[in-house]
Protein backbone atom coordinates (compact mmCIF):
# COMPACT_ATOMS: atom_id res chain seq x y z
CA UNK A 1 0.00 0.00 0.00
CA UNK A 2 0.94 3.72 -0.59
CA UNK A 3 1.95 4.17 3.07
CA UNK A 4 4.34 1.65 3.76
CA UNK A 5 5.47 1.52 -0.14
CA UNK A 6 8.73 -0.76 -0.36
CA UNK A 7 11.53 -0.65 -3.14
CA UNK A 8 11.83 -4.15 -4.58
CA UNK A 9 15.49 -3.55 -5.80
CA UNK A 10 16.02 -2.25 -1.77
CA UNK A 11 14.37 -5.28 -0.56
CA UNK A 12 16.05 -7.50 -2.83
CA UNK A 13 19.12 -6.13 -1.86
CA UNK A 14 18.51 -6.70 2.27
CA UNK A 15 17.25 -9.96 1.46
CA UNK A 16 18.64 -11.49 -1.36
CA UNK A 17 17.45 -15.68 -2.16
CA UNK A 18 14.67 -15.57 0.25
CA UNK A 19 12.75 -13.83 -2.31
CA UNK A 20 11.75 -15.16 -5.72
CA UNK A 21 11.54 -12.40 -8.68
CA UNK A 22 9.39 -13.07 -11.49
CA UNK A 23 11.15 -12.22 -14.52
CA UNK A 24 8.03 -11.58 -16.60
CA UNK A 25 7.68 -8.18 -17.89
CA UNK A 26 4.55 -7.53 -16.14
CA UNK A 27 2.92 -4.00 -16.91
CA UNK A 28 2.37 -0.76 -14.16
CA UNK A 29 -1.27 -0.31 -15.22
CA UNK A 30 -3.13 0.60 -11.77
CA UNK A 31 -2.72 4.11 -9.91
CA UNK A 32 -0.71 2.33 -7.27
CA UNK A 33 3.26 2.32 -8.49
CA UNK A 34 4.17 0.26 -4.96
CA UNK A 35 1.65 -2.46 -3.30
CA UNK A 36 2.25 -5.14 -1.13
CA UNK A 37 0.46 -7.96 0.57
CA UNK A 38 -0.08 -11.44 1.47
CA UNK A 39 -1.15 -13.66 -1.83
CA UNK A 40 -4.69 -14.90 -3.02
CA UNK A 41 -4.33 -16.86 -6.00
CA UNK A 42 -6.51 -17.68 -8.75
CA UNK A 43 -5.94 -20.21 -11.53
CA UNK A 44 -8.72 -19.28 -14.69
CA UNK A 45 -8.48 -19.01 -18.36
CA UNK A 46 -10.27 -16.65 -20.33
CA UNK A 47 -13.02 -17.02 -17.64
CA UNK A 48 -13.33 -13.51 -15.29
CA UNK A 49 -16.21 -14.67 -12.80
CA UNK A 50 -14.33 -15.90 -9.83
CA UNK A 51 -11.71 -12.95 -10.40
CA UNK A 52 -14.80 -10.77 -9.62
CA UNK A 53 -16.63 -13.10 -6.93
CA UNK A 54 -13.20 -12.77 -5.03
CA UNK A 55 -12.49 -9.46 -4.99
CA UNK A 56 -16.17 -8.43 -4.43
CA UNK A 57 -14.89 -9.76 -0.98
CA UNK A 58 -13.13 -8.08 1.75
CA UNK A 59 -9.39 -8.49 0.81
CA UNK A 60 -7.63 -7.17 3.95
CA UNK A 61 -4.71 -5.74 2.21
CA UNK A 62 -4.13 -8.77 0.31
CA UNK A 63 -2.56 -8.88 -3.51
CA UNK A 64 -4.63 -11.45 -6.19
CA UNK A 65 -2.58 -12.82 -8.04
CA UNK A 66 -4.51 -14.99 -11.42
CA UNK A 67 -2.84 -16.66 -13.67
CA UNK A 68 -4.71 -16.85 -16.71
CA UNK A 69 -2.49 -18.94 -18.50
CA UNK A 70 -0.56 -15.72 -20.39
CA UNK A 71 -3.84 -15.47 -22.44
CA UNK A 72 -4.35 -12.11 -23.76
CA UNK A 73 -7.46 -13.13 -25.71
CA UNK A 74 -10.00 -11.66 -23.48
CA UNK A 75 -9.50 -9.20 -20.51
CA UNK A 76 -9.92 -10.74 -16.79
CA UNK A 77 -10.74 -7.47 -15.44
CA UNK A 78 -12.23 -4.00 -15.89
CA UNK A 79 -12.64 -1.18 -14.43
CA UNK A 80 -15.69 -1.85 -12.57
CA UNK A 81 -14.22 -5.05 -10.94
CA UNK A 82 -11.16 -3.27 -10.07
CA UNK A 83 -13.24 -0.79 -8.33
CA UNK A 84 -14.58 -3.18 -6.11
CA UNK A 85 -11.40 -4.37 -5.73
CA UNK A 86 -11.02 -0.90 -4.12
CA UNK A 87 -14.01 -1.05 -2.23
CA UNK A 88 -13.16 -4.26 -0.37
CA UNK A 89 -9.62 -3.47 0.86
CA UNK A 90 -7.51 -5.13 -2.03
CA UNK A 91 -3.71 -3.77 -1.97
CA UNK A 92 -3.80 -4.89 -5.79
CA UNK A 93 -3.83 -7.48 -8.45
CA UNK A 94 -1.42 -9.27 -10.50
CA UNK A 95 -2.88 -10.83 -13.80
CA UNK A 96 -0.51 -12.94 -15.79
CA UNK A 97 -3.36 -12.22 -18.86
CA UNK A 98 -4.97 -8.87 -19.78
CA UNK A 99 -7.44 -6.35 -18.32
CA UNK A 100 -9.34 -3.86 -20.09
CA UNK A 101 -10.59 -0.08 -19.45
CA UNK A 102 -6.54 0.81 -18.70
CA UNK A 103 -7.40 4.45 -18.39
CA UNK A 104 -10.39 4.26 -15.90
CA UNK A 105 -8.00 1.95 -13.84
CA UNK A 106 -5.17 4.15 -14.09
CA UNK A 107 -6.92 6.26 -11.95
CA UNK A 108 -7.79 3.82 -9.06
CA UNK A 109 -5.86 3.91 -6.12
CA UNK A 110 -5.07 -0.14 -6.61
CA UNK A 111 -2.09 -1.20 -7.54
CA UNK A 112 -2.51 -3.23 -10.87
CA UNK A 113 -0.05 -5.23 -12.88
CA UNK A 114 -0.95 -6.94 -16.08
CA UNK A 115 0.87 -8.28 -19.37
CA UNK A 116 -1.27 -5.94 -21.39
CA UNK A 117 -5.15 -5.35 -22.29
CA UNK A 118 -7.47 -5.97 -24.71
CA UNK A 119 -11.19 -4.74 -24.74
CA UNK A 120 -12.90 -8.13 -25.70
CA UNK A 121 -14.78 -9.64 -22.31
CA UNK A 122 -14.25 -13.15 -21.29
CA UNK A 123 -16.38 -15.77 -20.32
CA UNK A 124 -18.37 -15.77 -17.73
CA UNK A 125 -19.10 -19.54 -16.23
CA UNK A 126 -17.02 -19.14 -12.96
CA UNK A 127 -14.13 -21.93 -14.63
CA UNK A 128 -11.10 -22.09 -12.28
CA UNK A 129 -9.61 -22.38 -9.15
CA UNK A 130 -9.30 -20.35 -5.61
CA UNK A 131 -6.32 -20.07 -3.19
CA UNK A 132 -4.37 -22.65 -5.01
CA UNK A 133 -0.39 -23.51 -5.60
CA UNK A 134 -0.07 -21.36 -8.66
CA UNK A 135 3.38 -21.40 -11.26
CA UNK A 136 4.21 -18.46 -13.40
CA UNK A 137 7.53 -18.34 -15.22
CA UNK A 138 9.25 -21.08 -12.98
CA UNK A 139 8.19 -19.46 -9.84
CA UNK A 140 5.69 -20.73 -7.10
CA UNK A 141 3.16 -18.53 -5.81
CA UNK A 142 1.33 -19.62 -2.65
CA UNK A 143 -1.47 -18.73 -0.98
CA UNK A 144 -0.53 -16.51 2.06
CA UNK A 145 2.97 -15.50 0.52
CA UNK A 146 4.09 -12.15 1.25
CA UNK A 147 4.63 -10.40 -2.22
CA UNK A 148 5.55 -6.85 -3.19
CA UNK A 149 5.21 -5.11 -6.35
CA UNK A 150 6.73 -1.69 -7.94
CA UNK A 151 7.58 -0.08 -11.38
CA UNK A 152 10.75 -2.81 -10.96
CA UNK A 153 8.47 -5.75 -10.67
CA UNK A 154 7.34 -8.59 -8.10
CA UNK A 155 9.18 -10.18 -4.75
CA UNK A 156 7.36 -13.06 -3.66
CA UNK A 157 8.77 -15.00 0.08
CA UNK A 158 9.84 -18.26 -1.25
Amino acid sequence: MASSAVNTADLYDDRGEELSSLAVQFQSLGGQSHFSGPARTIRCFEDNALVKSTLATPGGGAVLVVDGGGSLRTALMGDLIAASAVTNGWAGVVINGAIRDRTAIAELPLGVKALGSNPRKSAKTGAGELDVELEIDGVTIRPGAMMWCDPDGILIER
